[in-house]
């Protein structure tokens, strides 16, 4: 059975093809959503380059999938706040 191929095991035990089918498709979905989430802006994966990203977003960047009839203009309160703490 060692020196047996894998589509001869296959058409031997057909039992086996919807295990290795489901076991395929998890593995794919896995491999995907790990390389989804690398590409994902809100997620961190490096906590000690940049632990606070939203601090670097820019406010007048619409970040939004979405927005009808809306206007993305600064905050003057917050503008002046972030020039005195600077």
């Amino acid at each position: 059975m060692a020196n047996m191929g894998l589509f001869q095991l296959l058409m031997k035990k057909k039992e086996l093809i919807p295990l290795i089918g489901f076991v395929t498709f998890a593995g794919c979905g896995a491999i995907f959503s790990a390389l989804y989430a690398f590409r994902k802006s809100d997620v961190i994966i490096n906590k000690h380059g940049n632990p606070e990203p939203w601090e670097h977003v820019d406010p007048t960047k619409p970040q939004k999938l979405l927005s009808i009839n809306q206007e993305w203009k600064p905050i003057e309160e917050l503008e002046n706040i972030r020039k005195i703490m600077k």
